[in-house]
């Protein structure tokens, strides 16, 4: 019985970690992957440095993004942030 009202305390704070912090973590990390595995040609993303695109093609890995109307870069699906919604 000692025994359990030792231990008691360090599950308790484990079931409290799990909550806070790891659950939300997986829960977003399920959601950046969904976006990530629905990307089409057309969607605007914003890059992990902050740019602003279009998507032109997306391959396996690797996703064409228009940057301009003479620049068309290759970069890959992870770099890609989130989609970009106008506030406006």
């Amino acid at each position: 019985m000692e025994i359990i009202t030792q231990l008691l305390p360090f599950v308790f704070l484990i079931a409290i970690m799990y909550f806070v912090i790891i659950r939300p973590q997986q829960k977003e990390a399920k959601a950046r992957t969904e976006m990530i595995a629905a990307l089409k040609k057309g969607d605007k993303v914003i890059t992990n440095g902050g740019f602003i695109v279009v998507i032109e093609k997306v391959e396996e890995n690797f996703i064409s993004v228009k940057m301009n109307d003479t620049v068309i870069a290759k970069i890959t699906k992870d770099s890609i942030s989130k989609k970009y919604e106008n506030e406006a």
